[in-house]
C-alpha cells in the first residue's frame, strides 16, 4: 500500500512538473506572440499614415459620399465572406497563380523615358497599377509602388514578381502623383518618401493627405479631390472621378478615405485611369463628361466570385472602357503580385477574349515598354501559355447594388471565351 500511495505521489508530481512547464510554455508562446505582434506594430506604425483631423476631417464630413461615421458607395459591396473563406482555407491551390520564372520586363533610359512623345501621348506601364502618363507635356506618375513588399513592414507581405523597371531617379520630372486610394498596393510610404524632395503634387482623393502629411510631404504640395472635383497642374486638368470600393490601412481606419479613379486632360489628349473599382452606374456619365479617352488604364486583374464587387474583373473591364468612351485599353492591376485566386496571365487572357466580341483595341504591353496609343501597333503576347478559367467556365457578376439576386449580366457573345 505505501509503494502504491508513493507512486501515486510520483506520478502527482509528474503531472504538476508536466503542468507547469505547460503553463511556462503557454506563456512563452504568447509572449513571443504578443512580442512578434508589438514589433509588427512598431514597425508598421508609421506605414499606418493618419486618420483626416481637423480642417481635413471637415472636408470629408462635407462630402456627399460621407454618411456620418465614414465613407460609403451608392451601390453598396456584396461579399460572400463565408465562402471566400471556405475557399481559402480548404479550397484547392490555385495552379499557375504566380510565374514559374522571370517575368520578361522592359528597362527604358531615364534619356529615353526623358524624350518628348511624339504624338504628344506615351504611356508607361511598371506592372499592377503603377505607370507614368506623359501627356501634352506634362508627366503623371500614378498610384507608384517602389517597395520590396506590398506591406507596412519591411520583412512581412506580398513580394513583387520583379524590381521596377525604372528606378525613382530615372524618372523625367513629374508633375502631378494621382494616388486612387490608400490600399498598400497603390499607396507606398516608402515611395512617397523618396519623393519628399520633388517638386511634385499629390493629387489625392479626400482624406488621403493625412497619410502624405504624416510622411513629410508638405501640405502645399496636397491636393485632394471628391468625386468630379478636378485640380489644374501645370496645364494638365486632373479631375477624381467615382470608384466603387474601400479603404483603410489597419484597424480603426476603415473608410475613413475616399477613393477614386481620374480622368486626366490635356490640350490635346485624354486618358482615363478606373482606380481600384467594382462596377457602377457613374461609368457611362464618366465618359459624357470627361470623354472620349485616346486610351484608359482599367483594373483588370485581382478578382474573385465571392466578392464580385470589390474590383471589375477582366470582361467588366471591357465593359466599363466602352461606357467612358476610350479608344485603346491597357488593362492593369495584374502582373507582379498575387492577391486572388486566378492564374497570373488570366486577367488579360479574359479581357483580349471579352475584347473581341466588341471589336475594342487592347494594348498589352510588357511592364516598363513605352507606348503611343495611337501610333503604336498590335503587341503580341509576351506572357506564357498557362492554364487558366474563361469566363463561362467562372463566371464573375457584380451585383446591381449590393443584392446577390441582382447582377450586373454583360450580352452574350459568340467570340467570348
Amino acid at each position: 500500500m505505501a509503494r502504491t500511495t508513493a507512486q501515486g505521489a510520483s506520478a502527482a508530481r509528474g503531472r504538476r512538473r508536466w503542468l507547469k512547464w505547460g503553463a511556462w510554455l503557454g506563456v512563452g508562446a504568447g509572449g513571443l506572440l504578443l512580442a512578434l505582434l508589438a514589433a509588427a506594430l512598431i514597425g508598421g506604425c508609421a506605414s499606418f499614415g493618419a486618420k483626416p483631423a481637423g480642417a481635413r476631417l471637415a472636408r470629408a464630413q462635407a462630402s456627399a459620399q460621407w454618411d456620418g461615421t465614414q465613407f460609403r458607395n451608392p451601390q453598396p459591396l456584396w461579399a460572400d465572406t463565408d465562402g471566400a473563406w471556405r475557399r481559402l482555407l480548404f479550397g484547392p491551390a490555385t495552379p499557375a497563380a504566380q510565374p514559374d520564372g522571370a517575368v520578361a520586363v522592359v528597362r527604358p533610359s531615364a534619356a529615353e523615358l526623358a524624350r518628348p512623345p511624339t504624338s504628344g501621348l506615351r504611356i508607361t506601364w511598371f506592372g499592377h497599377a503603377a505607370a507614368l502618363i506623359q501627356i501634352d507635356g506634362g508627366n503623371v506618375l500614378i498610384d507608384p509602388v517602389w517597395s520590396d513588399r506590398i506591406s507596412p513592414l519591411s520583412w512581412a507581405g506580398p513580394q513583387p514578381w520583379f524590381r521596377p523597371p525604372v528606378a525613382l531617379e530615372q524618372l523625367p520630372d513629374i508633375d502631378a502623383v494621382l494616388i486612387s486610394h490608400d490600399h498598400y498596393d497603390h499607396l507606398d510610404r516608402t515611395t512617397v518618401q523618396a519623393m519628399r524632395g520633388w517638386r511634385t503634387v499629390f493629387v489625392v482623393p479626400l482624406g488621403v493627405g493625412a497619410h502624405l502629411a504624416r510622411w513629410g510631404i508638405p501640405e502645399h504640395r496636397i491636393v485632394e479631390l471628391d468625386w468630379w472635383q478636378s485640380a489644374r497642374v501645370r496645364g494638365l486638368e486632373l479631375t477624381a472621378t467615382p470608384a466603387r470600393h474601400k479603404s483603410g490601412r489597419f484597424l480603426g481606419q476603415s473608410n475613413q478615405t475616399l477613393w477614386a479613379g481620374y480622368a486626366i486632360a490635356g490640350a490635346r489628349h485624354r486618358v482615363w485611369y478606373s482606380g481600384d473599382t467594382g462596377f457602377h452606374d457613374q461609368l457611362a456619365l464618366i465618359g459624357e463628361r470627361l470623354g472620349p479617352f485616346d486610351a484608359t488604364l482599367i483594373e483588370a486583374g485581382q478578382y474573385d466570385a465571392h466578392w464580385p464587387d470589390t474590383h471589375l474583373g477582366p470582361e467588366l473591364a471591357v465593359e466599363a472602357h466602352r461606357l467612358v468612351r476610350g479608344k485603346a485599353l491597357i488593362p492593369v492591376h495584374w502582373a507582379l503580385i498575387q492577391q486572388a485566386n486566378h492564374a497570373w496571365t488570366e486577367p488579360v487572357e479574359r479581357v483580349l477574349a471579352a475584347a473581341r466580341c466588341g471589336d475594342i483595341q487592347v494594348l498589352t504591353p510588357r511592364p516598363g515598354q513605352m507606348l503611343e496609343p495611337g501610333r503604336s501597333a498590335a503587341i503580341a503576347p509576351w506572357w506564357p501559355r498557362v492554364a487558366w478559367h474563361s469566363a463561362a467556365e467562372r463566371p464573375l457578376m457584380a451585383t446591381r447594388s449590393g443584392d446577390p439576386s441582382e447582377r450586373v449580366r454583360i450580352e452574350a457573345c459568340a467570340g467570348r471565351a
